[in-house]
């Protein structure tokens, strides 16, 4: 039997409120990312929150629409497009459709219109929260020693990959290492008033519940785009306080730095063409499964360590992690 399965059954057996999403517009990129946010279940119960009586322009109004594509997908009465309308707003919002896209941009750029649409300052802040990683970038001039420090936040984590093997490990504690900045990358010191050489450096402020990672496989060189398919090895679980012991601000009051996988994006190709899928893991049965437009099929942990890289099968673009906590309980058995 085939282990493809038709989201109705899937709902209809399991009840896992899992289905797939049919390709309109080339939108395999949206497609997967609204598998991760439907997969991240505080995103929905938030927006469920949101009284929406007020809103003008609906067609047009991001989260009420990604609000509504979120209860259609976990409802298996509904049309077989239930996100048709959201990629209509998208498009609405000058996300052209038609048009290869990338997904940590698509991410950035839904997030972004939740702050700016969301009539809801408290809700907007909120959701803003479940993925805000608050950071101090020090700037420490090797001329005179005087140190400038300012406080930002990223909704997602960037990280380098070299072009062999990686570690998600190693590639976070690089993120945080010291680097020199000299020549052309110099920056001013207000004491020294010129452009000095400098060393630069960033600490951790807060950590959210919602760690997404981006591993940038796309690199420019001399105005050439390419794709690294390097392997880059991820765990299931880590400890952020055990990577990068050095990387927390002296006023870092987290106590639980453990977090477990719950969703991969993939993308498969390259940068002149490619097409993105998804591995979810399930919060009712804990299961991971594998997303492809319409398709739902379930998976294995050996299946999404496929993702790491160095073949030519698909390489994970975007990793979200959830903070582990108390009410989710510790799963010691992750591999499904």
């Amino acid at each position: 039997m085939s282990r493809w399965l038709s989201t109705r059954t899937l709902w209809w057996h399991c009840n896992l409120g899992m289905r797939g999403l049919t390709n309109n517009y080339l939108s395999c990129c949206v497609n997967t990312l609204l598998q991760t946010l439907s997969a991240t279940w505080e995103l929905a119960e938030l927006l469920e929150k949101w009284d929406t009586a007020g809103v003008e322009e609906a067609t047009r109004n991001v989260p009420l629409q990604l609000k509504r594509v979120l209860v259609a997908m976990r409802d298996d009465r509904g049309r077989t497009d239930p996100h048709h309308d959201f990629l209509r707003c998208l498009d609405r919002n000058r996300f052209r459709l038609y048009v290869q896209h990338d997904a940590d941009e698509v991410f950035l750029s839904i997030l972004n219109f939740i702050q700016q649409q969301i009539n809801d300052q408290a809700m907007a802040l909120q959701i803003q929260d479940l993925y805000k990683i608050s950071v101090e970038t020090i700037l420490q001039c090797l001329e005179c020693k005087s140190i400038q420090k300012r406080t930002s936040y990223l909704l997602s984590l960037p990280l380098h990959i070299k072009e062999d093997h990686n570690t998600l490990e190693g590639c976070i504690t690089s993120f945080f290492q010291h680097q020199e900045l000299r020549g052309i990358d110099c920056c001013f010191c207000a004491q020294c008033e010129t452009k000095t050489p400098s060393k630069q450096g960033v600490k951790l402020v807060s950590l959210p519940r919602i760690l997404c990672i981006l591993l940038k496989r796309f690199r420019n060189t001399r105005g050439f785009t390419r794709k690294l398919d390097c392997a880059v090895a991820f765990p299931e679980n880590f400890d952020f306080s055990e990577i990068v012991t050095e990387a927390f601000c002296a006023d870092f009051a987290q106590n639980d730095c453990r977090y477990t996988l719950y969703a991969v994006v993939v993308h498969c190709g390259c940068t002149a063409g490619g097409h993105y899928t998804a591995y979810v893991r399930n919060r009712v049965d804990r299961r991971w499964y594998y997303a492809d437009d319409s398709r739902v099929q379930l998976a294995s942990w050996e299946e999404v360590r496929a993702t790491y890289g160095g073949g030519s099968r698909g390489t994970a673009y975007m990793l979200m992690y959830r903070r582990d906590s108390n009410e989710e309980g510790r799963q010691p058995e992750l591999s499904g």
